[in-house]
């Protein structure tokens, strides 16, 4: 299959692009197994216009939208391989196709590597969470935890009590210096320093958490900083040059969400130093906008 634009990934990032470049009538191919990043949240929040609908809502309404225009089509398939051609890059997928194109636009998100704390994977996305614009208001008034990894804890920290009641619980990641102790009393933060070992709730929302000393803390919600990881050998085989992010590394990409190399580029969380549903999007519209640029002004 020959088209002009590949784009790997069908989350929000990767159909953002699309709908700039199908709206541009280029033919563009969506390629997504759908195991989006977001999958184990409830709803999304905080995204303009669309507040509470879930991930999957949101998917199936986009792609309603992109399926009437004639020159967008999915594959619903997983992109095993890539390599560059003398026209530009050739996307192999797990049932045997290979797809040449011209740009190239990876959005197939990151993965989440979760505290390993029994419980808090299965509460991961419900009343565990790792960021307080999309899950905080649901948790308000609640008692609320943060499970520190670094010294990143610090801002989730200062950030929560805006939310509801909230205890630092350092698990032996950092030591807050004096500073960050007159900080966080001035937010009213608690500060436990004994590291918690198992959380429990009723299936939705967390009742407790137990320390590792045996006592246990009221805690109803509880946010982490998830150490983040590359999901695919694709980034690899392209040779694409990374950066340190907060949690871990990303794609390197310039202001148009252009990589290291020519005429791939990278949207959503894979390049986005601070990650968000709303910031994806946005993201995807940069990267389907330049691309379809790029087709236009390099030669």
């Amino acid at each position: 299959m020959q088209v002009e634009i590949v784009i790997i990934g069908g989350s929000f990032a990767g159909l953002a692009a699309a709908l700039q470049l199908a709206r541009a009538q280029r033919k563009v191919v969506v390629i997504d197994a759908n195991q989006p990043r977001n999958r184990f949240a409830h709803a999304s929040h905080g995204v303009f216009g669309l507040d509470g609908k879930t991930p999957a809502e949101i998917r199936t309404t986009v792609l309603a939208q992109l399926e009437q225009y004639p020159s967008f089509s999915l594959q619903e398939t997983q992109a095993i391989g890539v390599e560059q051609t003398q026209t530009g890059y050739a996307v192999l997928t797990a049932d045997g196709m290979n797809i040449r194109c011209q740009r190239l636009i990876l959005a197939m998100g990151i993965q989440d590597t979760l505290p390993n704390i029994e419980g808090v994977a299965t509460y991961w996305g419900k009343a565990v969470a790792h960021c307080p614009y999309c899950h905080g208001y649901e948790l308000r008034g609640k008692s609320l935890g943060v499970l520190a990894s670094s010294e990143l804890a610090m801002h989730q920290a200062l950030m929560l009590p805006d939310w509801g009641p909230t205890t630092l619980f350092t698990q032996q990641a950092f030591v807050p210096n004096d500073g960050e102790r007159h900080a966080l009393a001035k937010r009213q933060v608690q500060i436990e320093t004994t590291p918690i070992v198992s959380v429990h709730g009723d299936g939705e929302l967390l009742t407790h958490v137990v320390l590792a000393d045996g006592r246990t803390v009221a805690v109803q919600g509880l946010f982490v900083a998830p150490q983040i990881q590359l999901p695919t050998p694709l980034i690899e085989m392209l040779g694409l040059a990374l950066e340190a992010g907060p949690l871990g590394n990303i794609v390197k990409v310039d202001a148009q969400k252009e990589s290291s190399l020519l005429g791939v580029f990278v949207a959503g969380d894979l390049s986005n130093q601070m990650q968000s549903a709303t910031l994806a999007i946005a993201s995807g519209t940069m990267a389907g906008i330049a691309a379809h640029r790029s087709l236009i002004f390099t030669s």
